[in-house]
């Protein structure tokens, strides 16, 4: 079962996963399609929070509809989350090792 988020400017949150594929870590913001990568976990989840942060201020200053802070998930990310959220191993080709995953609410 996929969640749906009702985000907006005033209210909502982003799903987000943080995960080492082969020698590279991702951070990626589930209803946003936004991806970091780089070396170290935590840098990279540091660098996501940052994006989200600059889309979130972004989508204001330009007065977007809502529909630009309620993407339609990658099926990989999703499938991922699902998984993640019932404590089982997500299936995906690559070797996989899991750094965090949440919830975060939208904040400018």
């Amino acid at each position: 079962m996929i969640t749906k988020h009702k985000n907006n400017l005033q209210k909502g949150s982003v799903r987000y996963i943080v995960f080492k594929d082969g020698a590279t870590w991702y951070a990626v913001a589930l209803e946003f399609n936004i991806v970091e990568s780089g070396d170290d976990p935590r840098e990279v989840l540091m660098l996501l929070f940052e994006a989200i942060q600059g889309y979130i201020k972004s989508a204001g200053k330009a007065k977007i509809r809502p529909h630009i802070l309620n993407q339609k998930t990658d099926k990989e990310y999703e499938e991922m989350w699902a998984a993640l959220k019932k404590k089982k191993r997500p299936k995906i080709k690559s070797p996989l090792s899991i750094y965090t995953f949440g919830q975060r609410p939208l904040t400018v």
